[in-house]
């Protein structure tokens, strides 16, 4: 009887992570601007962010002046990338936009499983660059949101299920 009662406990709050996630993917995708702006800024601060790792670690890494210099080189491209991004979102996004077109491109001729799908998905952005910028990350974002609240919600699901059925079985 614990063992049905842990395994609903265990799946309520999946179900809840699962339809705020499905809700914020809904949003994301109704207002794709204002969730690819939020996408930039949050990569803004990781660069900022790692640029201060690198810088950290060049100074503590004992490897030479060469090692130091080339984590300070890389502090400061993350910095400098991180800074554009953050005082000038829409350019940065634009930017960012095009990195996922390219990188889109080269997966799909990397891959062949689903290939053609992330060639076209690659081709659509890249040629309506830099009008992608407005919908392709915030879309992509909430349909990435969409299907992870849909698994969440369906281990959920599936944990009820399978916790009440043991009680079943058991009684």
């Amino acid at each position: 009887m614990t063992n049905s009662i842990s395994a609903a406990e265990t799946g309520k709050p999946d179900m809840i992570w699962g339809i705020l996630m499905l809700i914020c993917g809904f949003l994301a995708i109704a207002v794709p601007l204002a969730s690819s702006i939020g996408v930039a800024i949050v990569i803004g601060w990781l660069l900022l962010i790692s640029a201060v790792w690198h810088l950290l670690f060049g100074f503590r890494s004992g490897s030479g002046i060469g090692g130091f210099l080339w984590q300070l080189l890389l502090a400061i491209v993350y910095g400098a990338a991180g800074l554009v991004i953050l005082l000038y979102p829409l350019a940065g996004l634009a930017w960012l936009t095009l990195v996922l077109a390219t990188f889109l491109l080269i997966e799909a001729a990397l891959e062949l499983v689903d290939a053609i799908i992330t060639l076209l998905l690659g081709i659509l952005i890249w040629a309506q660059w830099p009008f992608s910028s407005a919908w392709a990350i915030g879309t992509l974002v909430g349909v990435s949101l969409i299907f992870s609240g849909i698994s969440r919600l369906m281990l959920s699901s599936a944990l009820s299920r399978g916790g009440t059925g043991a009680a079943r079985t058991a009684v």
